[in-house]
């Protein structure tokens, strides 16, 4: 028998020396540490939306985003996923999901930075945009835990409909304070909320839900009976929910822990299994005899709700733009570093004109979101011209930003090749989540349709979107046509063509704001591929004249 002689072993190396077939070149480093605020137009929106003064605080969070140490909480947190406990040892029923630290890590830092309920007790002019901000930032972690932030921003205006609740809650909801586990709200610093809507045999036709409320003895108090079918993080502290009251469906306020300390009913019976957003529990809790309390009117429960709704369609518009920026900064930093046919890929002509469409997408959709987040901070602070456009711009916005972002993200996988394709890069876990957020706070035709709603019940939205378009009148020849296009098509809207109707709404508002505040490279590009037809079916088929060099510039700080 032969024996292999022992050869010293290098711990540095990770391997036998006297068996090292080659030597790793023209791999990437890292990208981590790097700065997720680095990002112009991010930065030029927040301060024309009223929010520069909080600039500084955005671009620590942004370092502290693309921290080594902040990445691998994202990494951590979708490789253990949450774990359903419905029992204890002895038999008792718990309903408790356990999360993997770096879930409470990312947490702590979100809430703290005022990314959950912090805007609605501040009264600095553009409170709204800097938390969007925030989150175009810090969501270069990781997606899933941005949905507890976002239901707890969007539960406050809720809730203000019955402000004897509000008084108790608001404060705890409001604050900057992490505390996980289930106590008594009031005993506790900090509360997440949460949102249960759906039911298996309706989905976003809410109105057909069952689960059903009965009225107690005490006034506003009602007990429920039935079963969610897609209720998210249900560790929260308190959850706002429909059910069928007497005078119909209704909104209630459901507490996991009771003012008395007692446990409310809340049967998590399964979490979905999910193509992405892994990091997060999703549940089917069920409700039998559920200690509820009656928020807003009876049978105004989707008007009362709709406040909610329509925060969280803005942070599935911020979320697609963040997955844009994170994925086209994960694709420019490996086209710098690899190199392939004798050149840099970055420098090969086809790679850029790919990388320059990637970036005009990115900078519409990050341009698109800090613009509605303005007009939510403005809308709360009395303006009506803002409201009426932000009742229609968000549900335009949410329909096209996140429709582009499975498309967008594939591609930016693609700019990494095989590399990409692996989980250790991160690019599969962005690819995954990416269709999420469409399907989120309803899909493609809810939102569409909810558009041909907004123009026949409110005058007042339709004449704010064509208000807006009308500040970059007269700029470009190609944005001209297609606002013509746009009120022609209206005169035709019909729900068959409804999302034909909406994209060029989408891509209209897209190009104004970019023709107003955006270099005319980026500005040109947009018309001519978006609105010109001059563009083919992919990304990376932007027109011949196109400036490259100055798109890319402006994109990817430092390179040209």
């Amino acid at each position: 028998m032969t024996t292999l002689a022992q050869e010293p072993y290098d711990e540095s190396a990770g391997h036998h020396e006297g068996y090292a077939t080659h030597e790793v070149t023209n791999q990437p480093s890292p990208l981590a540490p790097y700065d997720a605020s680095d990002d112009t137009a991010l930065l030029e929106g927040l301060r024309r939306e009223d929010a520069g003064w909080a600039e500084e605080d955005v671009r620590r969070l942004g370092r502290r985003a693309g921290s080594a140490e902040a990445q691998e909480w994202g990494d951590l947190a979708n490789r253990h996923e949450p774990v359903l406990r419905t029992h204890d040892r002895y038999g008792n029923r718990v309903d408790e999901v356990e999360y993997h630290p770096s879930w409470h890590h990312l947490m702590r830092v979100a809430v703290g930075e005022g990314l959950a309920g912090a805007p609605w007790a501040d009264d600095r002019p553009g409170a709204h945009v800097a938390r969007t901000a925030g989150g175009l930032v810090w969501g270069h972690t990781e997606a899933g835990h941005g949905c507890p932030t976002s239901m707890t921003y969007a539960a406050v205006p809720a809730l203000r409909a019955q402000p004897e609740l509000a008084k108790v809650y608001e404060p705890l909801l409001t604050g900057r304070e992490y505390e996980p586990g289930l106590r008594t709200p009031t005993e506790k610093r900090g509360l997440l909320a949460g949102m249960g809507m759906t039911e298996k045999q309706g989905g976003s036709d809410v109105r057909t839900n069952t689960t059903a409320a009965t009225p107690t003895a005490e006034p506003g108090v009602y007990t429920l009976r039935g079963h969610k079918w897609f209720t998210s993080a249900p560790m929260c502290d308190v959850f706002l929910v429909l059910a069928q009251a007497p005078g119909g469906l209704s909104c209630f306020l459901v507490p996991r822990v009771l003012p008395d300390g007692s446990r409310n009913t809340f049967r998590v019976q399964r979490l979905k299994d999910k193509l992405g957003n892994r990091s997060n529990a999703s549940s089917e809790p069920e409700f039998d005899g559920t200690v509820a309390w009656l928020v807003g009117p009876e049978g105004q429960g989707v008007k009362t709700i709709i406040e909610m709704v329509n925060c969280t369609r803005l942070d599935c518009v911020m979320g697609s733009a963040t997955l844009m920026r994170k994925t086209l900064v994960e694709a420019g930093h490996h086209v710098r570093h690899r190199s392939a046919f004798g050149a840099r890929l970055v420098d090969q002509p086809l790679m850029r004109n790919v990388l320059a469409d990637l970036a005009l997408e990115s900078e519409a959709a990050t341009t698109l979101t800090l613009r509605l987040a303005g007009a939510a901070d403005r809308a709360v602070r009395g303006d009506a011209g803002e409201a009426a456009f932000r009742r229609i711009a968000t549900a335009v916005g949410k329909y096209w930003v996140t429709k582009r972002g499975p498309a967008f993200t594939a591609e930016a996988l693609e700019c990494l090749g095989g590399n990409g394709y692996v989980e250790e890069s991160g690019m599969p876990r962005h690819y995954r989540e990416a269709p999420l957020l469409s399907i989120w706070e309803g899909s493609g035709n809810v939102n569409a349709l909810d558009v041909l709603r907004a123009l026949g019940r409110s005058p007042a939205a339709a004449h704010a979107l064509f208000d807006e378009l009308a500040l970059a009148r007269g700029a470009d020849a190609r944005l001209d046509a297609a606002v013509a296009r746009l009120e022609s098509g209206l005169t035709e809207a019909s729900e068959t063509g409804a999302r034909r109707l909406v994209e060029l709404m989408a891509l209209t508002l897209q190009a104004s704001l970019l023709v107003r505040h955006a270099p005319p490279a980026v500005a040109d590009a947009f018309c001519a591929s978006r609105l010109g037809g001059d563009w083919g079916h992919a990304f990376g088929t932007l027109p011949a004249g196109a400036d490259l060099g100055g798109i890319l510039a402006r994109a990817l700080p430092g390179e040209g």
